[in-house]
């Protein structure tokens, strides 16, 4: 019984320790760190990424703007505003990729 009320004690000065420290104000704060060898590389590859992707949101809006003028002339063209939607869905993706992985991080 003695044994008990020992683990008893020595496990109330502990929690009262714990109860003592305060409580974190927020999330800890990971970035801001060094990078790691060979980043500029990763980085320079994100970049290239990064610019044939806006280069093909670019084209995919001239693809879709060729196929709705062409459709036109011959009557239709609305069906290709889909496919305009999907064009500036990426392009806006492609724009805000960085602002969501700040906000993910």
């Amino acid at each position: 019984m003695s044994s008990l009320l020992a683990a008893a004690s020595v496990a109330a000065q502990n929690l009262g320790h714990l109860a003592a420290d305060p409580a974190p104000s927020g999330p800890p704060d990971v970035g801001g760190g060094a990078a790691p060898p060979g980043a500029d590389g990763l980085l320079t590859v994100l970049k290239w990424v990064a610019w044939t992707v806006t280069a093909l949101c670019v084209a995919g809006i001239f693809g879709v703007a060729a196929r709705m003028a062409l459709d036109h002339s011959r009557g239709g063209g609305r069906e290709h505003a889909k496919g305009l939607g999907y064009v500036l869905g990426a392009c806006l993706l492609v724009g805000s990729a960085s602002g969501i992985v700040g906000a993910l991080v």
